[in-house]
């Protein structure tokens, strides 16, 4: 197996576990648990989409999908921060849902330049 398929597949998953593990931790926001494996997930996503944009060598669409993906991750963090403060989250998941369909679009090529 070679070095950009494990990387691929650790990405797509951790994507996949990412967006659980984040409904979770909005479901149930006052416990402590579900929060810190999001953010150990978000690490993981990071750090094997990096890995594929070396292994690419910097394709300017992926370039532009991890800035939206940080993007996102910044989303989640506002929206469970102002979930546990009891704030309102509306426009932050309007925001969230769009650049997901935009990622997952560039991710899976229905949007490409």
């Amino acid at each position: 197996m070679d070095v950009f398929n494990i990387f691929y597949q650790s990405h797509a998953g951790s994507w996949a576990i990412l967006v659980l593990m984040f409904v979770i931790s909005c479901i149930f926001k006052r416990q402590k648990v579900t929060p810190m494996i999001t953010r150990l997930f978000y690490l993981i996503m990071l750090v094997s989409g990096i890995g594929m944009l070396v292994k690419l060598d910097f394709p300017l669409m992926y370039i532009v999908k991890g800035i939206l993906a940080l993007g996102l991750i910044g989303m989640m963090e506002m929206i469970m921060g102002r979930l546990r403060r009891n704030e309102p989250t509306m426009m932050f998941w309007i925001i969230l849902v769009v650049l997901l369909a935009l990622i997952v679009c560039m991710g899976y090529g229905v949007i490409s330049f």
